[in-house]
């Protein structure tokens, strides 16, 4: 029974004056909001009474049900609070991006010739771990740069076992690496102090490097070892190159992070990494407005933020908007996290406070571009509507393309912009059915009666309809899709992508035929591109997956054989039908005989005598 407004908040008055979680869910039974209170009874009452903005109106909607949990202190709710938020990702609570990555650098110190690698996360397997890093391109530069200015092999070879087995490489030759693959060349004692040096790098201490370096090398030139002397200078110069570089890697070394926030249509999120002093770093996230208050918004993005980065400075200074309860719990829950104090304060004057205060204008900053920017797309679209002659300008459009190959390898996919943007959450694929040779037309008319079909059954994934619907392909396409729009009741403006024999985006048509030019207006023009290479590239990608699949099923049963060796098969064979052709030599040409024994007696139920 599906629980009303009056039923809900009488519920809600039942609850106790004490810390706790409480859990929002909808019809379905999904979870859509949790939120922590110092007293349940008192604020999740407060969303059945009284008017709400309108995003909390909107949430407060959609709750058919809540459960709450008690806990002991606001601490606890905190934390508890903190693991649902990251365990059901919920639709109205403030996120940050969970596809942004924070990897490491990897030395196994285990081996007698270390290298540094990049790892996704730590772990305790006795290696030495340095990060995390803002990306995965930029710690691959991180490692190559460093090495290189330490000349440390950033080659594929391994040692001791690949010295002397071949000459050395073109880095060797460039003075970027020492040849440690040579004979009677560097020893390994070498080897690990170049690799200490570079530790040293990693961890943010490079004066400390350049100072001993300054040191042996001057000892050196007193003792007329002019040679070494000059090699050691170029070692310093070589470290002193890093400096920019070592901004970067500074920031994973930060003594005080300072927290900025700004609401807005399009609200920012920003960190500020310091070093003494000096600002080493900046990290940004722009978001929608929040449902939560600002103190709320900060203290859930504050915990999201250092719970993906797993690395604590020794001070965070937050805005004043914070409760001073939070301060507590989110210092205890980050002290407790990094194995060491760290302070989250609200400064209100000297230097940390400047630091805070260039936090807020950095968030701010970054809030009015992204406005701006949205205001530039609105304008787009409001192009677009009197282009298209439509009612208002589009704020939802959908786009699908048909991608095939073969009668059994046709697929659809739809593409969703919403005021201009993907919303690739909202993307969806087909796989079309039921067709003996390919048919564009009739593919695209089965996609589209499936997508709104769906949306008349109530499918919420289905529900939101758009504003406009381009359809790859000109004037039959499209006016294969209104036919469906029509048979089902439905009377949205659909239009034709064309393009021209380079392939690229020319026009739209009407489904009458009728030619709408839009290349007199770039950003029309440009959007309209965007839209249709990227349901392009969905449709293409979704058929060649699918098309991937079906490869490798054909060799998936059989025993012993590996993604390896279904790799080798299917490179060298190029289908599955033309492995199960080859005769045994064949096999054995490009896996081990074992394995092209295990396959051809899969496929032909015996091996020939004198196989075996």
């Amino acid at each position: 029974m599906t629980l009303k407004t009056d039923e809900l908040r009488d519920k809600a008055n039942r609850l106790p004056l004490l810390p706790g979680v409480y859990i929002m869910k909808d019809a379905r039974g999904e979870v859509i909001y949790v939120g922590k209170a110092k007293a349940l009874k008192n604020r999740v009452t407060s969303y059945f009474r009284g008017e709400h903005l309108p995003k909390v109106a909107a949430m407060a909607a959609k709750v058919d049900d809540f459960d709450v949990i008690v806990v002991r202190s606001e601490f606890e709710a905190l934390v508890l609070e903190n693991s649902l938020i990251k365990r059901y990702k919920p639709h109205y609570n403030i996120l940050l991006k969970d596809d942004k990555g924070y990897p490491f650098i990897k030395l196994d110190v285990r081996s007698e010739y270390p290298r540094f690698a990049l790892a996704n996360r730590t772990a305790k397997d006795g290696a030495k771990y340095f990060g995390p890093f803002g990306g995965r391109s930029q710690t691959r530069d991180i490692i190559d740069t460093v090495c290189k200015a330490l000349r440390l092999p950033t080659c594929s070879r391994r040692f001791p076992r690949d010295i002397d087995k071949a000459r050395p490489c073109l880095n060797y030759h460039m003075g970027s690496c020492a040849g440690w693959c040579r004979s009677g060349g560097p020893s390994a004692e070498e080897y690990r102090e170049a690799v200490s040096q570079a530790e040293l790098v990693l961890s943010g201490r490079t004066k400390e490097l350049t100072d001993s370096l300054t040191g042996r090398m001057e000892a050196a030139a007193e003792e007329l070892k002019f040679e070494l002397a000059a090699e050691l200078r170029d070692r310093v110069r070589a470290v002193e190159g890093l400096a920019n570089r070592q901004r970067v890697i500074a920031a994973v070394y930060a003594d005080t992070d300072a927290v900025g926030f700004c609401r807005g249509a399009r609200s920012c999120f920003t960190v500020l990494h310091y070093v003494n002093g000096d600002l080493a770093d900046k990290d940004f996230e722009l978001m929608e407005e929040p449902l939560e208050s600002d103190a709320e918004a900060v203290s859930a993005l504050v915990r999201q933020y250092y719970a993906a980065r797993g690395a604590w400075p020794r001070f965070i200074l937050v805005p004043e908007c914070m409760d001073s309860e939070d301060l507590e719990a989110l210092a205890e829950l980050f002290s407790k996290d990094a194995g060491r104090r760290v302070r989250v304060e609200i400064p209100q004057r000297g230097d940390r406070r400047r630091l805070l205060d260039t936090a807020a204008a950095n968030a701010r900053e970054e809030s009015e571009r992204a406005a701006t920017a949205a205001q530039k797309q609105l304008k787009t679209l409001e192009w677009l509507q009197r282009t298209l002659e439509l009612p208002s300008p589009p704020e939802r459009i959908e786009a699908f393309d048909i991608s095939n190959l073969g009668s059994e390898g046709i697929v659809a996919a739809m593409t969703v912009f919403v005021r201009g943007r993907p919303l690739k959450r909202d993307y969806r694929k087909f796989r079309i059915r039921g067709l003996e040779a390919p048919d564009d037309y009739e593919s695209m008319r089965q996609a589209v009666e499936r997508r709104f079909k769906r949306a008349q059954d109530g499918d919420e994934k289905f529900t939101a309809l758009p504003d406009l619907l381009l359809i790859d392909g000109g004037a039959a396409h499209a006016a294969a899709a209104e036919g469906v729009l029509r048979e089902l009741g439905l009377a949205l403006p659909v239009f034709g992508m064309v393009k021209d024999e380079r392939h690229r985006t020319r026009a739209l048509e009407t489904p009458e035929g009728r030619e709408i030019g839009i290349s007199g207006n770039p950003a029309v023009f440009a959007l309209i591109g965007t839209i249709q290479e990227e349901t392009h590239r969905c449709a293409i990608e979704y058929q060649r997956s699918l098309r991937s699949a079906k490869l490798r099923s054909g060799l998936d049963d059989i025993p012993g054989i590996g993604e390896k060796r279904r790799s080798e098969l299917l490179k060298a064979f190029g289908t599955v039908k033309a492995v199960k052709a080859a005769d045994y030599e064949q096999l054995c040409a490009v896996v081990p005989r074992n394995a092209a024994r295990a396959v051809f007696e899969h496929f032909h139920g015996e091996t020939r005598e004198g196989e075996k």
